[in-house]
C-alpha cells in the first residue's frame, strides 16, 4: 500500500465581523416584549458599539430611531441580526447584501428545517452570500455573543468566564450555561448554530482557537455536514491547549439496523464519534452535566501523569466512598510508603489514618491549616499522580465563625500550591457553594458536590494521558471505482492488493467440485455463496475430511439453500491462532472507519471491537488491535504462544487505505481473519458497494 497522503490544506475564515463587529443592526426591531426582535435590540443597544433598528412599519422601537431599510441607515454595517418571520427573511438577506455587510446572524425559523423546496431556497441564497463575502450564522439560531469584545447579540444571558459554547440547540446551551453557575465556571463566547447553512462547527471551532479569551471549547452538535473538517478542527483545538467537549446525539443502534453486514451493524454513529474523538482529542460526553463537570476539570485541574490518586478526607465515611468510587472508576488508591505515611502523621493528630486513604481525624477543628499542610506533601510526593480531597471542607465555619477567615485562605493557599508544583489537585466538599470552595475555584481548583462526580472527572482526565492529538489521517486521491461484488470479487479484489486468503475455488457444479478438490489438500471448507450470513443458516462447513464427505455436504447444500455457487477452500490450520474481524465502513460524514476486534461467528457475542478513523497506518493499527479487551490472545495466554500481530496490523492498515481510495465502498470486512505464530491469512471476505 502507499503511504498516508500528507494533511491537506485548510482555510479558515475570518469571523472578526462576527464576534467583534465595528457596528451592529437589527432587522425586525420590536417594541413587543414577546418577540426575538425586542429582546436583540434591547441588548444591541445596551452595547458600546453603535447599534441601528430596522423596521419596515415603525419610525421608532424602543425610544430609538428605526429605519425602514438597511440602505436608510447610511452607515456601514458590520453585523446584522435579522428577527424577521420566514416570509420576509430573503428579503431582509437581499437588503444586507447590497448593504455589504460583513456577517449575518439569522435567528428566523421556518427555513431549510421546513422541507426540500426551502432547503434547496436556503442553498441559493447561501451561495450568494459567499460570493460577496458575507458569513451567515443559522438560521433558526439564538445569536452569538463574545465577552471579550462586549457582544451580547444573543437572547438569553451567559455569564463571563473562559469556555466558549458552540450549539445547535439554544436549550442545550443554555442548559450547560446553568450548569456553569453552579461550578464557578462562565462563557468567553457562545454561537448558536442553528440549521448550519453556511457557517458550521469547524468554523466557530477554529475561531475559537484563534481567540485569546478562549481556553476550552465546549460543542453540541446533532450532525456532522463535513466530518473530516471538524475532526481538523478539534484536532487543532486539542494541539493549541483548548480542549474540545462534544455532545452530540445518535449514539444509539437505532442506525445500525439497516446495516448489512457485522460491520455496518456494529459501528454506530456512537462507535464513529469515539473513534474520530480518540483521533483527535476531543472528550465525548453525553450529558450537559457531564460536559460541565468534565470542562471545570480540563480548565481547573493540572494534567494527570498516571493513575495513583491520594485521597485526603475529613471523615472515615467520605474517605472509604471516595477510595471505592475511585477504584470502581479504574484508578488506584495505593498504599503510601512508611516515609510518605511518616511525612503526613507529622501533621495530623495522632488519631489521623494517613495509609491512604487520609482522614485528618478533627485535625480541621484543632488546625484548619493542616489541610494545606498535608495537600503539599501530597502534591510534592513522587509516589502520587493525583489528589482527591473529600469531605467537610468549607463547613468549618458553621461551627466557628472565627474560622471562616482562615478556611477560606485555605482554599486559596491549597490553589497556590497545586499552581506552584503542577500537582493535580481536585476537591468534593459538601459545601459546594461555601465561600472557601470559592476560593478553590477562584485558585484554579476544581470543586465538585458529587464524590462520584469528581472520581469521574478524575478518571476523564487520566485516561488523556497516553492520548496523543493531532492524528486525524488524510484521505488519498480516489482510484477507478469497483464496479463488482460478492465473495469471489471481493476476494479477487484483495488479493490484487496483498492480502492473503486460503487456496480456493468456486465451482457452481459437481464436476466443477470434485475437479477443484484435486488441487487443494483436505481438510477442506465449503462454503454456499449467494447469503450474506451464511453460516448462520448452516451454509458454512469445516473440517471436511474427505471426498466423499465433501460430494454429501455439496448435496445437502443444493437441497437446504440452492446457492448459485459454492467455494471450496484449504481449511486453515487454527490450533495455535486467533480469529479477528478486521473491516471498514465508509460514514457518509467522516469517510472511512476502521474496525477491529474479536472475530469469527462469536463476533456480535463477544463484542470486543475497536474502532479508529481511517486510513490507519500500521503503528496505529497494531494499537488498535493490542487495544482489545482480548488483547491478551494476541500475545500470549496460559502457555499459548503470541500471534503474528504485526502482520495483522499491515493487513488492517492495507484494508483502511484500500477503503478510503475507493469511497465507493460503503463495507468491506474479513471476517474472519486468522493470525497464528507464523502469519496471517483471511478466510473471508465481503464488500458491499454504496454508490
Amino acid at each position: 500500500m502507499p503511504p498516508l497522503s500528507p494533511a491537506p490544506v485548510i482555510s479558515r475564515r475570518d469571523l472578526t465581523p462576527l464576534f467583534d463587529p465595528v457596528s451592529i443592526a437589527v432587522v425586525g426591531a420590536s417594541n413587543d416584549p414577546a418577540k426575538y426582535g425586542n429582546w436583540l435590540a434591547s441588548r444591541a443597544l445596551a452595547g458600546s458599539r453603535p447599534a441601528y433598528l430596522v423596521n419596515k412599519t415603525r419610525a421608532s422601537v424602543l425610544g430609538r430611531r428605526a429605519y425602514p431599510t438597511l440602505a436608510d441607515v447610511g452607515e456601514p454595517v458590520d453585523l446584522v441580526l435579522i428577527a424577521v418571520p420566514a416570509a420576509g427573511f430573503y428579503d431582509a438577506l437581499d437588503e444586507a447584501i447590497n448593504a455589504q455587510v460583513k456577517a449575518v446572524v439569522a435567528v428566523t425559523a421556518g427555513l431549510g428545517e421546513a422541507g426540500e423546496r426551502e432547503r434547496l431556497r436556503q442553498e441559493a441564497v447561501v451561495r450568494r452570500l459567499r460570493e460577496a463575502g458575507i458569513s451567515l450564522l443559522g438560521p433558526n439560531c439564538l445569536g452569538v455573543l463574545d465577552h471579550t469584545t462586549g457582544l451580547d447579540a444573543t437572547v438569553n444571558d451567559f455569564p463571563s468566564g473562559s469556555i466558549s459554547i458552540i450549539s445547535q440547540s439554544g436549550n442545550v446551551a443554555i442548559d450547560v450555561a446553568g450548569h456553569f453557575s453552579g461550578l464557578g465556571l462562565g462563557v468567553a463566547r457562545f454561537a448558536s448554530l442553528g440549521n448550519c447553512a453556511d457557517l458550521d462547527v469547524s468554523d466557530l471551532i477554529d475561531s475559537c482557537v484563534d481567540h485569546g479569551g478562549t481556553e476550552a471549547i465546549g460543542v453540541y452538535c446533532e450532525g456532522f455536514q463535513d466530518g473530516r473538517k471538524f475532526a481538523h478542527a478539534a484536532a487543532r483545538a486539542a494541539e493549541a491547549g483548548k480542549p474540545v467537549v462534544l455532545l452530540s446525539v445518535g449514539r444509539g443502534a437505532a442506525s445500525a439496523r439497516g446495516a448489512a453486514s457485522h460491520t455496518g451493524s456494529m459501528v454506530t454513529s456512537g462507535v464513529v464519534l469515539d473513534a474520530v474523538c480518540e483521533a483527535t482529542g476531543t472528550e465525548l460526553v453525553s450529558s450537559p452535566n457531564e460536559m460541565a463537570n468534565l470542562l471545570q476539570a480540563l480548565v481547573r485541574t493540572n494534567p494527570l501523569t498516571g493513575r495513583r490518586v491520594a485521597v485526603l478526607a475529613d471523615g472515615g465515611g467520605h474517605a472509604s466512598l471516595a477510595g471505592d468510587s475511585l477504584e470502581d472508576a479504574g484508578l488506584q488508591v495505593e498504599e503510601f510508603s512508611p516515609e510518605m505515611q511518616t511525612q503526613v502523621a507529622a501533621e495530623l493528630p495522632p488519631t489521623a489514618a494517613v495509609s491512604n486513604p487520609i482522614d485528618i481525624a478533627g485535625g480541621g477543628e484543632q488546625d484548619i491549616t493542616c489541610f494545606s499542610r498535608v495537600a503539599r506533601r501530597l502534591m510534592e510526593s513522587p509516589e502520587i499522580d493525583a489528589v482527591l480531597m473529600t469531605g467537610y471542607f468549607g463547613g468549618y465555619s458553621h461551627y466557628d465563625i472565627a474560622v471562616a477567615p482562615a478556611e477560606i485562605q485555605q482554599g486559596h493557599d491549597i490553589g497556590a500550591l497545586a499552581a506552584e508544583t503542577g500537582a493535580s489537585f481536585v476537591v468534593q466538599t459538601m459545601f459546594a457553594d461555601s465561600e472557601p470552595a470559592a476560593a478553590l475555584r477562584e485558585s484554579g481548583v476544581a470543586v465538585y458536590r458529587n464524590v462520584e462526580d469528581a472520581t469521574w472527572a478524575l478518571e476523564r482526565l487520566a485516561r488523556r494521558v497516553p492520548r496523543a492529538v493531532g492524528r486525524v489521517p488524510s484521505l488519498p486521491p480516489a482510484a477507478a471505482p469497483l464496479t463488482e461484488t460478492g465473495y469471489w470479487p471481493a476476494r479477487r479484489t484483495l488479493l490484487d492488493i496483498g492480502i492473503p486468503f486460503v487456496p480456493a475455488a468456486e465451482v457452481a457444479d459437481i464436476r466443477e467440485l470434485r475437479s477443484a478438490a484435486e488441487q487443494l489438500s483436505f481438510p477442506l471448507v465449503l462454503k454456499a455463496l449467494g447469503d450474506e450470513h451464511k453460516s448462520d443458516r448452516g451454509g458454512v462447513v469445516v473440517g471436511i475430511k474427505d471426498r466423499y464427505e465433501l460430494e454429501q455436504t455439496w448435496a445437502d447444500f443444493q437441497h437446504r439453500l440452492e446457492p448459485p455457487t459454492c467455494s471450496v477452500e484449504q481449511m486453515a490450520d487454527l490450533s495455535d491462532g486467533v480469529e479477528l474481524i478486521l473491516g471498514i465502513r465508509q460514514d457518509a460524514a467522516f469517510g472511512p472507519i476502521v474496525l477491529a476486534g474479536i472475530g469469527g461467528v462469536y463476533t456480535e457475542l463477544l463484542k470486543d471491537t475497536r474502532c479508529a478513523l481511517g486510513p490507519i497506518s500500521t503503528e496505529t493499527a497494531k494499537n488498535v488491535l493490542l487495544s482489545l479487551r482480548g488483547a491478551a490472545l494476541l500475545t500470549g495466554y496460559r502457555g499459548r504462544p503470541a500471534v503474528d500481530v504485526d502482520s495483522a496490523a499491515r493487513l488492517l492498515s492495507d484494508l483502511s487505505v484500500f477503503a478510503a481510495e475507493h469511497p465507493e465502498i460503503g463495507e468491506l470486512e474479513c471476517n474472519p481473519v486468522a493470525v497464528t505464530p507464523r502469519g496471517v491469512v483471511a478466510l473471508d471476505a465481503r464488500l458491499i458497494l454504496s454508490r
